[in-house]
């Protein structure tokens, strides 16, 4: 989880990135047939073939655009990741405001973010035991947050609204990985779920709890 005033990860190839043009709409195409795609059937079952022919070009023509079909993966990926950073903006900035308001706006806005791009968050979490790259990419995602997250906590004990406590890394990265799991179960509907109306509020509570030891801090 960041803020507006951390750069966004930088491109690496993995699409074409130039000026506006018919290009950049097939660009646009193949990722829109990947992600409607990846709603029908698992990442696996998808063919490169597929992808053209839902963007409306040929398989070679495919190829000027992404060098794989995990490329494509990757480049949805990165847009959501980027969107969520975006939907995120200067939340934590504010948080001495309101602390309960603040971070529950900023679970909130990961929640809709990831929500509406489930498809593609599914078939990542399901491919990275065996993609390198996209467990990279999420690793360097997940960690950018992690020190976002970190910071805050550091903020809130300097300003007294936070008591000491456990390392706010390690009280970070457990935050963050368990957000990131209990999405994925409510998700997928994988095993013992909570249910999507509820999981914000969940979420939130197990947050202000870990970090202040209440679920209202002052």
């Amino acid at each position: 989880m960041t803020t507006a005033r951390t750069p966004a990860p930088t491109r690496t190839g993995r699409g074409r990135r130039s000026g506006r043009s018919a290009g950049d709409d097939r660009e646009s195409a193949i990722l829109a047939t990947a992600e409607r795609l990846l709603g029908q059937r698992a990442f696996g079952e998808i063919s490169i073939d597929d992808l053209a022919r839902g963007a409306g070009i040929s398989r070679p023509t495919f190829y000027f655009y992404f060098p794989s079909k995990d490329a494509v993966l990757l480049t949805l990926l990165d847009r959501v990741t980027e969107e969520a950073d975006r939907a995120a903006g200067d939340v934590l900035v504010h948080l001495a405001d309101d602390p309960r308001a603040r971070w529950r706006e900023l679970i909130s806005r990961f929640h809709a973010t990831f929500g509406a791009h489930r498809d593609v968050v599914l078939a990542c979490a399901e491919v990275r035991g065996t993609n390198a790259e996209v467990r990279r990419l999420w690793a360097t995602v997940l960690e950018r947050w992690v020190q976002a997250v970190e910071a805050a906590i550091e903020a809130e004990r300097r300003r007294g609204a936070a008591p000491p406590g456990l390392p706010a890394r390690d009280l970070a990265i457990a935050l963050n990985s368990m957000n990131e799991r209990v999405w994925y179960a409510t998700f997928a509907g994988d095993g013992p779920a909570v249910a999507e109306r509820d999981v914000v509020d969940v979420l939130l509570d197990v947050w202000l709890t870990g970090i202040y030891r209440t679920s209202t801090p002052a």
